[in-house]
């Protein structure tokens, strides 16, 4: 460094003030590797004392922080400026003026502030004064030449990686489960186990299909996995994350692809500032490089693509389809198989009833606008039709099912048990290795004996447990009895009967008809009772069907009028007598059916109507049977004094038995009459007039509803 004890540009209101050394280097690693620029950097402290501060503060919070378009913004050179403009700044100084500034903006702000609150700008070679028109524009030709700089690097380097990717020769590192052989080329990981690990994790998406459960049977089994370190290059072995399960599936260098580019970095304006973000991870067909068969791969590209849209299929967010297709647990089969032949969406899936496992497919249609949804109909029926349809085509298949159920049942946990066993060997490896380290040490130096001996121990250790759990498995493994094996044979021979089984799972279900098919199209006519289905199997055979549409429960309700008859008959009434007064009246149920005894009692179960099956007693109200009965006369009679108004009834609804009180037969003219009745055998209602009767006295053995009064 030139070392300037006078400079005609520094005043004395300059060094009155205190001198700022600015320090930045662009990265991390520049920080930890590029020591001899730091101190190059600190050193231009000792020059501004030179020519004459006294007070210099160094800002060095930048260290590690680009200067470039679109980073982030900078504590350190936002605090120069607020220093400068607070007029407390006699000189800026730098080693170079590249570490002040990258971009225009930043540049011209540092130099207006500078020039208004009149602070110098040093560098390693020169002090300029703001002031002087020559040096504002040698200021503005090196800031300019500093932009320019960084442009020019970046687009040399970023065209040198592009040009190696497009070879399929760039790596930053490579994927787990690859290395490179002695000739450069991509080949398998030499570790057999880190092979048979990954291998594994694509066998268990395939019978799974989904990352969640893939992940899960990982964690549950205690089952490890390579994993990349944070620093450093060799693998360790540790139970997975559920994102590198996914990221493992979803790279395409395991099926042989090479890609460059997935995730480009685009500059955004946020919040009045620029900022740079990584786009969204695109197919790997639509990268910037994309070269097939580049390698060899863990999967052909073609189970690459299923697995891919097993994935997409599976996500509940936007990047997914428009339904719900992930296998659960819910009991709607075809739930992402069916789409609208209407408007052309998929039909999603929504449980009802009391439990809310009664499935029901819906297709929005323009619901979202404000208008009404395209299609909806019940899951249970449809599901069984297409059930039929698929049984028809995988049944003669089931022989060869049950021969794979035992080949599955004998495994017994072969995964887990060649994961161990791969474990093992490792583990063996490497306590034969620290025994090796352990046995040659010098004895007496016993600080390092101890800790070698430690570390054998601990291979030991892990080498018994991992036996032990290899001892567990064995323990657990089942060994089908003859009987089984024929019993498992059988199954095949009547598939139908495993299917509808109450033991086979709906995720099961799911699994088999989203193999065989691809989807289902399904409309309806335009009075909207019935359906059309057309099946899209995977072989690209088609299959229509046709099938009434299943009514949803608004369609089946019961009547309200039915509704309020049962309600106010149920206080005294039974069931019975209730499911006669309804069929007279000309009701019928939800479905179309007559009443009767048991479908009252279940139409006040679900609409929470108290009541019983039998009518309660009532000793104030008596019936027209009843009535007749207790006076010795016919219904006939007690009829004509109801219609003659000398005698009260009441109903509590049309064709419903009559109510009579007790207190009224015993008293006036009720009582005088019937007892006239029986002396004279002449009924008389008014007025002394008698009238000729037959069979005034008879008993009536019909029911209270022989006759109705409307």
């Amino acid at each position: 460094m030139t070392e300037v004890l006078y400079n005609p540009k520094i005043k004395p209101e300059h060094l009155a003030r205190k001198a700022i050394v600015y320090l930045r280097q662009s990265s991390e690693k520049q920080v930890r590797q590029n020591k001899e620029s730091q101190l190059l950097q600190y050193a231009v402290a000792e020059r501004v004392r030179a020519l004459g501060w006294k007070q210099v503060e160094i800002i060095n919070s930048d260290l590690g922080s680009s200067a470039g378009l679109a980073s982030a913004q900078r504590e350190g050179f936002e605090r120069v400026l607020s220093l400068v403009a607070l007029g407390e700044v006699g000189i800026v100084g730098s080693r170079e003026l590249s570490r002040l500034s990258r971009t225009d903006k930043d540049w011209c702000r540092l130099l207006e502030v500078c020039q208004i609150f009149g602070t110098l700008i040093a560098d390693e070679q020169q002090v300029y004064d703001l002031n002087y028109l020559d040096d504002q524009l040698v200021l503005g030709i090196k800031g300019t030449l500093s932009v320019v700089e960084l442009k020019v690097i970046r687009q040399r380097l970023l065209a040198g990686q592009e040009s190696k990717a497009r070879r399929g020769e760039l790596f930053k590192r490579l994927p787990i489960g690859y290395a490179r052989d002695p000739v450069g080329k991509i080949a398998f990981h030499p570790d057999r186990r880190v092979c048979e690990a990954l291998q594994l994790v694509f066998a268990k998406f395939r019978e799974l299909w989904s990352v969640r459960q893939t992940f899960q049977w990982f964690c549950d089994h205690d089952v490890e996995l390579p994993a990349n370190p944070i620093q450093g290059t060799r693998l360790i072995w540790k139970i997975p994350s559920q994102s590198l399960i996914r990221d493992i599936l979803r790279n395409p260098f395991y099926a042989g692809a090479y890609v460059w580019g997935r995730r480009p970095v685009m500059t955004l304006l946020v919040d009045g500032r620029l900022e740079k973000r990584q786009s969204a991870m695109r197919p790997a067909e639509e990268c910037r490089v994309f070269i097939r068969d580049h390698h060899v791969g863990y999967i052909d590209w073609a189970t690459y693509e299923e697995n891919r849209r097993m994935m997409r299929r599976n996500s509940v967010n936007r990047e997914g389809e428009e339904s719900m297709a992930a296998i659960r647990a819910g009991q709607g089969l075809l739930v992402g198989l069916l789409r609208c032949g209407h408007c052309g969406r998929k039909l999603h899936v929504r449980y009802w009833g009391g439990r809310g496992t009664n499935a029901r497919y819906l297709c929005k249609g323009d619901y979202d606008g404000g208008g009404q949804y395209c299609i909806g109909f019940g899951g249970s029926s449809v599901d069984r039709r297409v059930g039929q349809e698929l049984l028809k085509v995988i049944a003669p298949l089931g022989v060869e099912a049950s021969l794979r159920a035992l080949e599955e049942l004998s495994a017994g946990g072969a995964a887990r048990r060649a994961a161990l066993s791969r474990k093992l060997e490792q583990l063996v490896y490497e306590a034969k290795k620290a025994f090796e380290q352990y046995d040659a040490v010098d004895a007496r130096n016993r600080l390092a004996a101890s800790e070698l001996e430690r570390r054998w121990n601990e291979k030991l250790e892990e080498i018994e447990a991992v036996k032990q759990r290899l001892s567990c498995l064995d323990a657990q493994r089942y060994s089908l009895s003859p009987e089984e094996e024929i019993r498992i044979r059988s199954m095949g021979d009547h598939f139908a009967g495993v299917w509808q089984s109450d033991h086979c799972p709906p995720t099961l279900k799911k699994m088999i008809f989203r193999t065989a098919i691809e989807e289902i199209i399904v409309r309806t006519d335009q009075d909207k009772k019935s359906l059309e289905l057309v099946i899209h199997w995977k072989g690209g055979a088609h299959t229509q069907l046709a099938m009434e549409r299943p009514r949803s429960a608004t369609e089946t309700a019961t009547p309200a009028e039915a509704l309020e008859i049962i309600r106010r008959m149920a206080v005294r009434y039974g069931d019975d007598q209730i499911a006669s007064v309804l069929n007279r009246r000309g009701y019928s149920t939800g479905k179309g059916m007559r009443w009767n005894q048991i479908r009252v009692a279940t139409a006040r179960r679900n609409h929470s109507i108290a009541g019983q099956k039998r009518a309660l007693a009532d000793p104030e109200r008596v019936s027209l049977s009843q009535a007749a009965r207790i006076c010795g006369v016919s219904h006939r009679t007690i009829e004509r004094l109801v219609e003659a108004g000398l005698l009260k009834c009441e109903q509590v609804t049309p064709r419903a038995p009559w109510e009579i009180r007790r207190t009224d037969l015993d008293a006036e003219p009720i009582r005088g009459i019937v007892g006239r009745l029986h002396r004279t055998g002449k009924l008389i209602l008014q007025g002394g007039c008698a009238e000729d009767q037959l069979a005034l006295f008879i008993e009536n053995a019909g029911d209270d509803n022989a006759r109705h009064h409307e």
